[in-house]
């Protein structure tokens, strides 16, 4: 009788809750705040409408002072890593930490908090990304044998630093305990996606709806728009040779090659070409590479001479030579630019 009541105390009784996740944003100098807004918002919204907290949240800088974003407001945080480090005995003191970066992460190196992301991993909690974190994390040794998300304007620096790492153009990669995305409001998309995960696909909707976002993009939606939208052309033969040439940038394909990719004879492509862009497929294929370039002097350390190859120039004189007649400078002063910029 006594266990037939206690049983059915049980019963009537509500269901166990759930502790709070506790997420960790790891600030870095100039981190992206649209990325780092983009992503916490969600977890606010979702424990509004959960009516609980679903999410708890540190931030974290590398010495625990308040760290300016990349449009400098400065952000107060709730400590440095060491904060976190003696909690960080026998377990973590985060379920998920993450790293929130913008421009020139690549020249950033803190051996402290690199150790303490390795030590913290160790304990299991999933640790990913914002924006180009993924650098941060590929420094950590915490990326081999994973797939990682970066920002389409990062991704060519980030392949040439970390050659042997998984790295894709999509919105945001969720791998096992890693979570990367490609910055900007592809963190809301991953945040949508991990609250979906955990919670379910109506909270997620009741968010998104909150944030006025009217679809919840999946991880493998592209980060740049098509290039009928970008380029405002709808030819798909012109399509398919703009798709070609921004995947040989390295090693350019010749024209007649190109053509005979696309199916039309080389007159033709440069009638195309002439006719809806407005200037030669050499042109615009050299434009194409040169922006790479550029990239590539901003975004990494890379010597002048490889940034010149990897950009399709076997001669650095004549790399040279077109970067000043395209932007007016020549690839050393755009990198000692790229350096005062930061």
């Amino acid at each position: 009788m006594e266990w037939k009541e206690a049983a059915g105390e049980t019963a009537h009784r509500a269901p166990p809750v759930d502790p709070a996740d506790r997420i960790a944003f790891v600030l870095l100098p100039s981190f992206s705040m649209i990325a780092f807004s983009a992503a916490i918002e969600p977890l606010r919204l979702a424990n509004r409408h959960a009516g609980r907290c679903l999410y708890d949240w540190t931030l974290v800088s590398q010495d625990g002072r308040p760290v300016r974003a990349s449009n400098g407001v400065e952000v107060t945080v709730d400590g440095g890593p060491s904060d976190a480090l003696a909690a960080a005995a026998t377990a973590s003191p985060f379920d998920i930490v993450l790293v929130c970066s913008g421009l020139g992460i690549e020249r950033w190196h803190d051996r402290d908090t690199l150790a303490w992301l390795r030590r913290l991993d160790r304990f299991g909690p999933m640790i990913g990304a914002l924006c180009t974190g993924a650098h941060v994390l590929a420094a950590a040794g915490l990326l081999t044998d994973r797939r990682c998300a970066i920002h389409w304007e990062s991704l060519p620096a980030f392949a040439e630093r970390f050659p042997d790492i998984d790295a894709s153009s999509d919105l945001f990669e969720v791998d096992g305990r890693r979570a990367t995305c490609s910055g900007g409001t592809a963190a809301l998309d991953m945040m949508l996606y991990l609250i979906a995960l955990k919670h379910g696909g109506p909270l997620a909707t009741a968010v998104s709806e909150s944030c006025l976002v009217d679809r919840m993009r999946g991880p493998h939606d592209r980060q740049r728009l098509p290039i009928r939208e970008r380029l405002g052309v709808h030819h798909p033969k012109l399509i398919r040779a703009i798709e070609t040439m921004e995947a040989n940038l390295a090693e350019p394909l010749a024209q007649t090659a190109l053509a005979a990719r696309v199916g039309l004879s080389r007159r033709q492509l440069e009638r195309l070409f002439r006719r809806l862009i407005g200037r030669s497929p050499a042109q615009y294929y050299l434009e194409l590479r040169l922006e790479r370039a550029r990239q590539l002097l901003y975004q990494s350390d890379m010597p002048i001479v490889d940034v010149a190859i990897a950009s399709g120039f076997a001669s650095p004189s004549h790399f040279s030579k077109c970067y000043r007649q395209m932007y007016s400078k020549s690839p050393r002063q755009e990198r000692a630019a790229s350096l005062m910029a930061l």
